[in-house]
């Protein structure tokens, strides 16, 4: 599914126009990509997102073998809830 099929389907589930559908799921994106950076953001049921650091660490180019170091960085990680988990 991608963001226009997810549009269609809430436009369908709750009987609004492709156009409110869609101000509701980019506000619903923008709220989570938001609020991930200020401590993550828990949806009971569905998951949780929260901010992960990475340590700095020595790494080796594919090509030639030769060392990098590859530095520190930040990423979101998703942790699907008990109910979305076992759905799937």
């Amino acid at each position: 599914m991608n963001k226009a099929e997810l549009v269609e389907y809430v436009a369908k589930q709750t009987k609004m126009t492709k156009r409110g559908a869609e101000q509701a799921v980019n506000a619903t994106l923008t709220g989570i990509k938001k609020h991930v950076k200020r401590g993550g953001v828990q949806l009971v049921g569905f998951g949780s997102f929260t901010v992960v650091s990475r340590k700095g660490r020595m790494g080796r180019n594919p090509q030639t073998g030769a060392p990098i170091k590859i530095k520190p960085s930040r990423s979101v990680k998703f942790r699907p809830g008990k109910d979305f988990k076992s759905m799937v």
